[in-house]
């Protein structure tokens, strides 16, 4: 199967579109059903980031991009919001008491932790958030 992209508006609304794509392409490139699972989870938080704080005045779009590679999936958000790289995010204590804990992070702790690669960059005015899965059932 070939590359696919398309751009979704940025709002909490289209989440199951922009989620239900990638399902869809993803297991259509022969990612196992587990590893499909970890990745609408992990497009699900990403794409709720994007909805809720990209954009000052929303709604804005995402644009969703998924890559075949050898043995790989690659599938990259793309949004033209104030730049923010998640993963310069300190990772939540999570020993520590529930109340005591600061708000935040946890979402992009578990895509580190499901995924195989997560990587973001800024190339002009896009935010790109690149997430990888291998298509075995790790």
């Amino acid at each position: 199967m070939e590359a696919a992209e398309k751009t979704f508006l940025a709002n909490l609304d289209t989440l199951p579109a922009i989620v239900g794509f990638v399902s869809e392409h993803a297991a259509a490139m022969g990612v196992h059903p587990k590893r499909v699972m970890h990745l609408e989870l992990a497009v699900e938080e990403a794409a709720v980031n994007i909805c809720s704080y990209a954009y000052e005045i929303p709604p804005g779009a995402v644009t969703v991009r998924i890559t075949p590679e050898p043995g790989v999936v690659r599938i990259e958000l793309i949004d033209n919001g104030v730049p923010f790289d998640p993963l310069s995010m300190d990772a939540p204590d999570i020993k520590s008491e529930l109340e005591n804990r600061e708000v935040g992070g946890l979402g992009i702790f578990l895509i580190r932790r499901m995924l195989d690669e997560v990587h973001y960059s800024r190339s002009g005015d896009q935010n790109i958030l690149s997430l990888a899965v291998r298509h075995d059932e790790k």
